[in-house]
């Protein structure tokens, strides 16, 4: 079987798949549409401000037309949030006070969290006297419930916030489900917890219908460089969920003293807003392009994740090699199909906030911007790239032939 037939098999049989793509693309682009028409936005809410930008509407929609369309009730979003990471850190600090206990029902965070959790001396949670406990999740990858319930029992009324990781970040897990963070919302608060309930949303917003909010979540974070960017937000990041908690966060953002009620960006907003229209078309586009990956490469023999009779519940897919070489010549094969730096020939190397070198391919217009069709890995067993995005369908479907060639 050729390269082409490959495909081409593999798009025949992902054809109900795709149309589900499609369906719940359809849904989210209208919920976004009813978003900008319930808060009128208008051309002028595009427009640049300096200094301290008081009585900027066009960023005050911003956050709510986010909120909206994220299921929360109000939010914020800024290109002074420098990434994911920093969104979570801001968010983190303006709900939590010292003497507080987080417990993390989905094991333990990402990386470049840890630093800011555990670090020492590095102004983090536990430089604050905040604590932070991980429940570890179950060997098929899913929250479990006995232990949740004892850790919360354990931590008594000193524990002020669930924290939810979505995404599988370096591990190899699936992408937790809405209707599996509905159910561990619905769980925690059985128990008797009245505290914040916290999500990290990165890379899963609008591959589903429903999101975070919508289901019992009290806080949403996540980076406009991945999901809901669209691939033209240039920087930023989003906090959304409840109004006594979003209030609390933008005084940490800015100061205590003035909150939400200040921020300029002499740029304009423009992108953010067409960003966000844009980002559940650009979503089905990435998930279609995942599948179809994974399909080629499940074919090939190639473990990856999640299994292809799954519905994804974020745009990564998570796929296995036996050595180093192979890990290093998928990636490497994404950077040549990429429109920018596609002449790099990529290394690994020691990149801020991991413990392993780190091969990395983004040949992106925003920098880094894991929307658009990007992928990376620790080089480590057991050798696993970690693939994500992809603005078009076809970008995706060109750099699986460039991967494929690269393989076989």
């Amino acid at each position: 079987m050729t390269i082409e037939e490959l495909i081409k098999s593999s798009e025949t049989e992902l054809s109900e798949k795709f149309q589900k793509a499609d369906e719940i693309s359809e849904y989210n682009q209208e919920k976004v549409l009813k978003a900008f028409n319930k808060r009128s936005i208008a051309l002028r809410h595009f427009n640049a401000t300096t200094g301290y930008g008081y009585g900027d509407d066009g960023r005050f929609m911003l956050g709510e037309v986010f909120a909206d369309s994220l299921g929360a009730e109000s939010g914020i979003v800024s290109p002074a949030l420098l990434s994911g990471t920093h969104a979570l850190t801001v968010a983190l600090f303006g709900v939590l006070r010292t003497g507080d206990a987080v417990l993390s029902v989905s094991g333990m965070p990402y990386d470049t969290i840890r630093g800011v959790i555990y670090g020492e001396g590095n102004g983090s949670l536990k430089d604050f006297g905040i604590s932070f406990d991980c429940t570890p999740l179950t060997k098929d990858g899913k929250f479990d419930k006995a232990r949740i319930q004892e850790d919360i029992s354990r931590l008594g009324t000193k524990l002020k916030m669930v924290y939810i990781q979505r995404s599988r970040g370096y591990e190899l897990r699936d992408a937790f489900t809405i209707a599996e963070i509905e159910d561990i919302c619905s769980f925690v608060r059985s128990l008797g917890f009245k505290g914040c309930i916290f999500a990290d949303n990165c890379y899963g917003e609008f591959v589903e219908k429903y999101e975070p909010c919508d289901v019992g979540v009290d806080v949403a974070v996540g980076s406009l460089i991945k999901n809901p960017g669209g691939g033209l937000a240039p920087t930023g990041g989003y906090i959304v969920g409840k109004n006594d908690y979003i209030d609390k966060i933008g005084k940490r953002l800015t100061a205590p003293s003035i909150g939400n009620e200040v921020g300029s960006y002499a740029y304009g907003y423009r992108l953010f807003y067409q960003g966000l229209f844009l980002a559940p078309h650009t979503v089905n586009q990435a998930i279609k392009g995942s599948l179809l990956i994974g399909k080629c490469m499940e074919k090939l023999g190639y473990e990856n994740f999640p299994n292809l009779d799954k519905t994804p519940s974020d745009i990564t897919r998570a796929i296995r090699f036996d050595t180093a070489e192979q890990l290093c010549a998928f990636i490497q094969s994404v950077q040549e199909a990429s429109p920018v730096d596609s002449f790099v020939t990529l290394e690994p190397w020691d990149m801020p906030g991991y413990d392993s070198k780190v091969i990395m391919a983004a040949g992106c217009f925003v920098e880094g911007a894991s929307i658009e069709l990007s992928a990376d890995a620790p080089v480590k067993e057991p050798y696993t790239a970690y693939f994500q995005g992809g603005l078009t369908y076809e970008h995706c479907k060109y750099a699986l032939k460039k991967m494929l060639n690269k393989l076989l």
